[in-house]
């Protein structure tokens, strides 16, 4: 009775509805996830950040950390 009647076309608009919002959800699902892992990228040393790191591991000695420190400001 409904086979090739209104209920079949009724069923491929409900199908291919349901595919968009799919689409829609996965594709704002992913530039959340995108925005989330972008904000989380660690942010670049300043010079005076480096130094400070180098200085610290014993890399460079008070005199080079100074002069450096200076060449810097």
């Amino acid at each position: 009775m409904f086979h090739n009647g209104f209920m079949g076309g009724m069923w491929y608009g409900w199908f291919f509805g349901l595919v968009i919002l799919i689409i829609i959800g996965w594709v704002i699902v992913n530039q959340m996830n995108k925005n989330k892992r972008d904000s989380q990228l660690p942010q670049q040393e300043s010079a005076m950040d480096v130094l400070k790191r180098r200085y610290a591991k014993g890399e460079i000695d008070k005199e080079e950390f100074e002069r450096m420190k200076k060449d810097l400001m």
